[in-house]
Parts: C-alpha cells; structure tokens; sequence
C-alpha cells in the first residue's frame, strides 16, 4: 500500500462522515482526482480481499469507512455506537415528502399530511435531514426544503437518484391478497 493509501485510510478512518474527493485532495495537494480515485479503490480492494470487518463505502457524494452488514447487528446489539434516535412517523412521511418534492414547501407539505408541519419540518432541520434550498415565487416568498448530505448518508446513498422510483414503491407497498384468497378454476 503507498503513502497515499495509507493517509487516505488514515483520514476515512479519523472522520465522522463521508469525504469527498476534493476534501481528500488538500491530504495531498499535488495529487490530481484519478490519483484520488485510484487509492481510494486500492484501499477498497484492500477491505475487500483482505476479508476486514470494515468496508470502504461510497455515498453521500464521498467516502466512509462502515461496519460490514453482515456484522452491524453484533455490534448494535452490544451497544457499543451511539445510534441516532428513531424518527416517529410523521418525521418520516414529511423526509419522504422532501425527498420525493424538493424544492418543496411548507405549505405543500402540509396539504400532502392534512396536518400542519412546523414541528416535524423543524426538527428535520435540527437533525441536518432537511435545509432551506431557496425561496418560492409565490405570495408571501415561503422557504422550499429539499434533502442534505446527512440524509444521503443515513439512507445510505451516493445520491437522490438512488433513491426508489414512485412506481417501484407502489408496487412494494400494495397490500398482499390473504391466503385462500385466489380460487382454482
């Protein structure tokens, strides 16, 4: 492993979220991107092959260090990580309303719900899941919300596009037929 590698693994291993690769780049200023790149996939072949309990994932628009999945409950179970506090249900239908509407606003979030939305919109904002993107040309000029890199990386993604197509989801969420429900004939 060369000297980049190693203060790539070095600087993942350190950081709290993921790295992108022009924050990596100030590691080593003579360093183009592709050099970036390249150590970052000799450091993923690295945890790959070497069969580590760690892996070099991709998303949020950088790079992080993760536990394996396959190991993540054994270490959940042993509370040895601080886990985030669970969103209640109406946090995550309003992060869904975002997610899929951004540029959205409060407004139209609440006419999704049926139910006002300052408190939950808050507290995503508090929790750095959602920010203020801009401002609506509509009356009164309300702030539009749309997603953070901290939302991303809590689901896991390198980006928005990754998240499920509308129609995949409807398909997923309808409701199953009861057994004995089809009939031979």
């Amino acid at each position: 492993m060369n000297r980049l590698t190693k203060l790539l693994e070095a600087a993942l291993f350190a950081a709290p979220r993921p790295l992108s690769v022009t924050e990596l780049l100030v590691l080593e200023p003579e360093a183009a991107p592709d050099e970036i790149r390249a150590a970052l996939r000799e450091l993923e072949l690295h945890y790959d092959e070497g069969g580590h309990g760690v892996q070099l994932v991709e998303l949020a628009d950088g790079f992080q260090l993760l536990t394996r999945p396959e190991l993540a409950e054994a270490i959940a179970e042993a509370h040895l990580v601080d886990r985030p506090r669970k969103l209640s249900a109406a946090a995550l239908e309003t992060l869904a309303i975002v997610a899929y509407r951004q540029p959205v606003g409060r407004g139209e979030i609440e006419e999704i719900r049926g139910v006002v939305a300052d408190g939950v919109v808050r507290l995503l904002v508090d929790r750095s899941l959602i920010e203020v993107v801009g401002r609506s040309d509509t009356l009164g000029r309300p702030l539009l919300y749309g997603t953070t890199a901290a939302f991303l990386e809590l689901l896991g993604l390198k980006s928005i596009d990754e998240l499920p197509r509308l129609d995949e989801l409807s398909v997923a969420l309808t409701p199953l037929a009861p057994l004995g429900a089809f009939e031979e004939g």
